[in-house]
């Protein structure tokens, strides 16, 4: 992408990544992008902080799906995004954490495609790394962990809910990060224990990583039933690698602040006629 690009570009359709809350953990093309769009189409998870950021002249409207509670389908977001675009303007759809980490982008891609609209994808950082970086242990530790492997206990509607999350043995030298983990943790534990962790395998589970809001817990397979509820986004780590996971006091997240402001200070704000 050519660094003159600035801007929203007019009936282009931008499938941005939120990250996992903090505004500061936006990248600089998202910044900018918001800034200067017509049109945010925005998941429930993305924080406000983040919202925050959308240009002030634009629409912001909320097309999530949390909890079941589908106040917009599919089909009726990938609707809004085609006419905005082919009304001429600039759409950004705004994905907590990565748009391409179990959030539909390719449905998404796929009618836009179809409909012959100009769309690109902006990269965000997913639940898993911001996780990670919350109890600052590294997915990846050559000494137990070669291996990452991202899951989601979230099946869609037309697959069989009965499917266990893990088909034949899991690697003994993986971590294993679980999205949308839901709150059955005991099934989940019969899952794992069946793909041949050990009971004593450490888990951690964070929930709001990388937001004020952030949680940690952390336990043993043998003990994961016992976990707290936590609020909604959860991922949960589970491999060797999590042994040394330090469940440090939450620290307060930034806000908005002159670094943001110097990032978009000199981007012309649209108007609409």
């Amino acid at each position: 992408m050519s660094r003159s690009i600035v801007k929203a570009e007019k009936g282009t359709v931008y499938l941005v990544g939120a990250g996992p809350g903090d505004p500061e953990l936006l990248t600089v093309k998202a910044v900018r992008l918001l800034a200067t769009a017509d049109v945010v189409l925005h998941d429930d998870l993305v924080s406000d902080a983040v919202l925050e950021l959308a240009n002030p002249r634009g629409l912001v409207s909320s097309v999530g799906k949390r909890c079941k509670n589908r106040r917009v389908t599919q089909q009726e977001i990938h609707a809004m995004m085609i006419d905005s675009a082919k009304r001429g303007l600039s759409v950004v759809r705004l994905k907590s954490g990565d748009p391409m980490v179990f959030g539909r982008a390719n449905e998404e891609m796929n009618a836009l495609r179809a409909s012959g609209i100009r769309y690109e994808v902006v990269p965000g950082i997913t639940a898993a790394f911001s996780a990670a970086s919350a109890v600052q242990t590294s997915l990846s530790d050559r000494r137990v962990a070669s291996k990452i492997i991202l899951l989601t206990a979230h099946h869609a509607s037309e697959k069989d809910q009965a499917e266990p999350l893990w088909k034949g043995k899991l690697p003994s030298d993986a971590t294993v990060a679980i999205y949308m983990p839901g709150s059955d943790y005991a099934a989940l534990q019969k899952d794992l224990l069946a793909a041949g962790l050990a009971p004593d395998t450490p888990c951690v589970a964070v929930s709001c990583a990388g937001t004020p809001q952030q949680t940690m817990q952390q336990t043993e397979l043998g003990m994961l039933p016992k976990l707290s509820a936590a609020s909604a986004p959860v991922v949960l780590l589970i491999g060797d690698a999590m042994a040394s996971a330090e469940m440090k006091p939450n620290s307060a997240i930034s806000r908005v602040d002159k670094l943001l402001g110097n990032v978009i200070e000199k981007i012309e704000i649209p108007t609409h006629n």
